[in-house]
């Protein structure tokens, strides 16, 4: 069973930062990518920024500059940094990974439970 579990998330003003992080447990075979999606409040979840096994990273136009993703799949973990929050940020922040859970198996999408980020003066 895989599991991921999110912390970081909260209310901060606009121009404020957060930090999140994610950590992957459970039987694990490999993990080719994690990252962070989002979904606010009427609209469809959509891609923050992910990391990728070997390294590379992809965020979405409306982070860049703002939002850095790093990690590190040996350890199992992924973080978003978080600065210059705007009100649009506010959303449910979801961590996910594309594990193989044994060698055989296929890849699948797992998902946290997803963490509040308000962004409110």
């Amino acid at each position: 069973q895989v599991q991921l579990v999110e912390s970081g998330g909260g209310l901060v003003q606009p121009g404020g930062s957060l930090r999140l992080s994610c950590a992957a447990s459970g039987s694990i075979f490999s993990i080719s990518s994690m990252g962070w999606y989002r979904q606010a409040p009427g609209k469809q979840r959509e891609l923050v920024a992910t990391f990728t096994r070997v390294g590379s990273t992809r965020s979405a136009d409306s982070v860049k500059g703002r939002f850095t993703i790093s990690g590190d799949n040996a350890k199992r973990l992924v973080f978003l940094q978080m600065n210059s929050l705007k009100p649009e940020d506010t959303a449910v922040y979801y961590c996910n990974a594309k594990i193989k859970a044994t060698m055989i198996q296929m890849e699948s999408d797992y998902w946290g439970q997803g963490t509040q980020v308000t962004v409110s003066s």
